[in-house]
């Protein structure tokens, strides 16, 4: 009997998927979740515009979406003041990384990431054949000086920094981002992952030429515009590493529906506003709840906030598994310390008064357990 022959690095790999989804956990509960506040979806969901230009496209899904998704990396361009060659859309940061991963690693060259932070990324290295270096959170926060340390270190190709950062919240000013630009080793290439940077304070992104060659930004129509599972999202880089990505992209990854969907949303300000609103005051809301049952809330430029339990990680999961069971879906950090915290989504207020009901008896289940 003939079988597949993997490669030698393919063999090597455990078969692993970075987040196991609520549906699975529904699943296995046997029942579905009352809020669903754990995956940094937008919960106030996409622009009634987008909602209509999907609607409208649909009747069109038996073509082939444009491969080069030219309309709205015009618009995008337009927005941010570059050209359109400057811009990429690709299948949401995750297909962005895939690829941009692809293209620059090698079996055995070296990428520094920190620990704890976003690990899809860590899944594309490990899948090309990179070697990981992972650099600790400081103060929880990802810690930019030390990635470009250990970038020189080891000789990276590749430094992967989050800001506003995935699990915590934490953000650095753009002008201290476009600062360590400088501080990078000649032919290493900063990934600057800017999923919730619409939910961050004034002066978060940095101004950084779209030129610059020592830089790529990744964005995503799947936070603050409320389209998740639309996948659709973008990269802004010099115009040679985005033509680079010709060689190795799904030329018809992203949809009709997804493209039409995405340029309405970018044109919607006021619903983009209303739904940073929503963010603002869900974020105070989780910091109430958290006070009322002795835990302290992280300052978060994101649309979701790390509460401490105040313990370690052990006492935080139990904590977790408790508002699970009882119908409330939220995740935690994978890394001590920051595992001490369990991270929670915003959304309507519906969501979180059922987080409110069910958090003290979480909390008491976990005390009980000690």
């Amino acid at each position: 009997m003939t079988h597949p022959r993997y490669t030698p690095l393919i063999r090597s790999l455990p078969a692993a998927v970075p987040f196991v989804g609520p549906e699975e956990q529904e699943r296995a509960r046997g029942a579905p979740f009352a809020a669903r506040l754990g995956a940094n979806e937008s919960l106030f969901g996409p622009s009634p515009a987008a909602l209509s230009a999907m609607r409208a496209e649909a009747a069109e899904v038996w073509k082939y979406g444009d491969p080069t998704s030219h309309e709205l990396r015009a618009a995008l361009a337009a927005q941010l003041g570059v050209a359109v060659e400057n811009v990429l859309v690709g299948e949401g940061i995750d297909g962005l990384l895939g690829n941009l991963v692809r293209l620059l690693v090698a079996p055995g060259d070296r990428v520094v990431t920190s620990g704890g932070a976003y690990p899809t990324f860590n899944y594309h290295v490990a899948g090309f054949g990179g070697v990981l270096h992972k650099v600790a959170y400081r103060d929880d926060a990802e810690d930019l000086p030390a990635l470009i340390a250990r970038a020189h270190e080891v000789g990276a190709k590749l430094v992967y920094f989050a800001n506003p950062d995935n699990p915590m919240g934490s953000w650095l000013r753009g002008a201290a981002v476009a600062a360590a630009l400088d501080d990078l080793p000649e032919g290493c290439l900063l990934c600057l992952d800017e999923a919730y940077v619409e939910f961050a304070p004034e002066g978060t992104a940095p101004a950084i030429d779209a030129g610059d060659p020592r830089v790529i930004r990744m964005r995503t129509f799947s936070k603050a515009y409320g389209m998740a599972g639309a996948r659709i999202g973008y990269a802004v880089a010099e115009a040679g590493l985005i033509a680079a990505f010709d060689k190795v992209r799904n030329h018809f990854g992203v949809t009709r529906m997804a493209q039409a969907g995405a340029l309405a949303a970018l044109r919607d300000a006021d619903w983009l506003a209303h739904v940073q609103a929503k963010v603002r005051r869900a974020r105070e809301e989780i910091g109430r709840i958290a006070g009322a049952n002795g835990l302290v809330a992280l300052p978060s430029a994101a649309n979701f906030v790390a509460v401490d339990c105040g313990r370690d990680g052990a006492f935080a999961r139990r904590v977790l598994q408790g508002l699970v069971a009882r119908g409330v879906f939220v995740r935690m950090p994978f890394v001590a310390p920051q595992d001490r915290c369990i991270r929670i989504s915003c959304g309507p207020a519906r969501d979180l008064a059922t987080l409110a009901e069910t958090l003290p008896a979480a909390l008491a289940e976990a005390q009980e357990s000690d």
